[in-house]
Parts: C-alpha cells; structure tokens; sequence
C-alpha cells in the first residue's frame, strides 16, 4: 500500500483552532471503515517490526484511536497521556510547546513499570512538543521509547528535529 492513499481522506481546515493554524481533520478518515482499517494495519505493520514491545500508549486525544486499535491488535495494554486534571490518581507531569501555545501532560505514575518497552502512537507530528513531552513522561517512570508513529507528518515545522533521539515512524507528511 502506498503511503499517500490516506491524504484524501485528511481535510485542511483553516485557522483552527486559531488565526493562521492549518488543522488537519481526520475525522473523514476515522469514518470511512476500510482506509481506517487499512491504517491500523500499516501501524501495526511497523509496530511488529520492533524488537519489544511492552505497552501501547496513546497521546490525547486522537492519539487514542489509534493506540487503542494497535495495542488491541498487538494483545498489549493501553496506557494514556491525558491534559491536566483529567487523570483522577497522582500522576506524573511535562510541560510542552506547541505551535500554537503552550500545555501540560500528565499520565498516572503506575501507567508505564520500570524497564518497560513503550510505543507511543499520536495523531500528528508538528513542532513535536507533544510527542517530545510524552517520550519524557515515559523516561520519569522508567520506561524506554521503542517508537514514536503518527498518522500525519507535517515537515514545515520540524518536529522530527526535537525528537531525533528517537525512533519515529509516519505514515504520510505534508
């Protein structure tokens, strides 16, 4: 399957959520079964490709249906990155750029155990602040990065620079 048979299903959105942002809607991809389908298997595909894998973790927000899907077709458990105060036990905490701000993540200290080998999934890879800050979170409790994916890397703003450190897989760039 080639890379860009996704793209027609991603639909720019002007200035959102603010003056001078081009979003970039996955919605008609979430809801069109095969290209979504076809999408988990190209993730999956990848994820084999590693040597361990020890726990699937999903960025919030869309970073969450695709880690669920993989971590379901890998038969490894789910942990998540959530915005603040959306995790009710003590968590963990990474403060983070994004290209249109600044943020905070935060993930349950129990979610990752010491030594495990994590793959991180995300939407989008963009200035990678996100991505960078949920590498980190990993990193406080112990585990090790195997993987960075995305769906959707845009080049203009560099992203794959601040995580160079790490392994990262796409599956199609703007």
């Amino acid at each position: 399957m080639r890379k860009n048979n996704f793209k027609k299903y991603i639909y720019d959105v002007p200035d959102f959520p603010i003056k001078g942002v081009m979003f970039r809607d996955i919605t008609p991809l979430l809801q069109d079964a095969t290209s979504f389908n076809r999408l988990i298997n190209v993730f999956v595909k990848e994820a084999k490709k590693i040597k361990k894998i020890d726990v699937v973790m999903g960025i919030d927000a869309r970073g969450f249906l695709f880690a669920s899907a993989v971590a379901y077709a890998l038969k490894k458990g789910l942990a998540i990155i959530r915005k603040p105060g959306k995790l009710p036990r003590k968590t963990v905490k990474q403060v983070f750029s994004l290209e249109y701000g600044s943020s905070i993540f935060e993930a349950h200290t129990d979610s990752i155990k010491k030594g495990q080998n994590v793959l991180i999934i995300d939407d989008v890879l963009a200035t990678g602040g996100s991505a960078f800050a949920s590498a980190k979170i990993v990193e406080k409790l112990g585990g090790k990065v195997a993987k960075i994916m995305f769906l959707i890397e845009i080049k203009e703003f560099g992203g794959r620079k601040k995580l160079r450190k790490y392994d990262i897989f796409s599956a199609l760039t703007f």
